[in-house]
């Protein structure tokens, strides 16, 4: 799973809109949805906020448990 999609499911399962996260982290609802369309990258202070907000860790947020797990796979190859 991608982050941008990550984000998005996880905003969703918290019942927030994209205003909801926009409005928390004192930055435009376009500004998010960028984050969330992929087009913009959050600096690593909004990706902290934004795990707070989220509730979530910062390496799950960001997939690291996937990436992780497809590294593993790729050195178990060789």
């Amino acid at each position: 799973m991608k982050f941008i999609e990550k984000l998005r499911e996880v905003r969703k399962a918290n019942h927030l809109t994209q205003k909801n996260i926009a409005t928390q982290l004192g930055i435009s609802e376009r500004a998010y949805q960028h984050y969330e369309a992929g087009t913009r990258e959050p600096n690593i202070e909004t990706l902290l906020q934004l795990s707070i907000i989220l509730n979530i860790s910062l390496d799950e947020l960001l997939c690291r448990h996937d990436y992780s797990k497809s590294r593993e796979a790729s050195v178990d190859e060789h």
